[in-house]
């Protein structure tokens, strides 16, 4: 029963709070480098009276640099500060560009006018923005000349051109021979 209370009390005094954010009654050092929460200066104040100025405020003393002599620390909400941060995160996620990469198989002896069908929904992807990517699958004896299935890629690029960037050329992977296409740059 002793052993369970001092691992409960050991536990509660190494956590920091949410992110290992050093704040309120984990704070270690006695003195402390105060700034207020307008950003002010407020000095080199002892740790507990930081804590009260920040208690009568009604708002937490979170430490900013640990490592400075005397450490750093703010009077700040800190809960509010942890929402703007987390609303800054989402808008910047609204904001990123998600690639879409569209897969076209071909086999190594297929015929001119399914080429020129697959080029068509390949030429309708790249008009969307989407990247391409052009497989040629090899099975058995298709391995031992895998030329076929660059040369279909390569027909299949020169109907693409006009329209795409060529990322990454015609390449043995495995059982598959990849090129890789990106719509050109408006």
């Amino acid at each position: 029963m002793n052993k369970q209370q001092n691992d409960k009390n050991s536990k509660s005094v190494k956590k920091k709070g949410a992110d290992d954010v050093i704040m309120n009654e984990f704070i270690r050092s006695s003195e402390l480098r105060l700034i207020g929460e307008e950003g002010e200066q407020l000095g080199i104040l002892s740790k507990n009276e930081a804590l009260s100025l920040a208690e009568t405020k009604g708002l937490d003393l979170v430490v900013i640099s640990p490592d400075a002599t005397p450490p750093v620390a703010k009077i700040m909400d800190y809960s509010k500060h942890k929402y703007q941060l987390e609303k800054k995160k989402k808008e910047a996620k609204k904001k990123q560009k998600i690639i879409e990469v569209k897969e076209i198989k071909f086999s190594p002896n297929i015929a001119e006018n399914d080429i020129a069908y697959k080029v068509k929904h390949g030429r309708e992807f790249l008009e969307q923005g989407k990247h391409l990517k052009l497989r040629v699958f090899l099975r058995g004896r298709e391995k031992g000349n895998p030329q076929a299935g660059v040369a279909v890629l390569k027909s299949v690029w020169e109907q693409l051109k006009d329209m795409a960037n060529l990322e990454q050329d015609a390449k043995l992977e495995g059982s598959y021979i990849n090129m890789y296409v990106t719509p050109l740059k408006k």
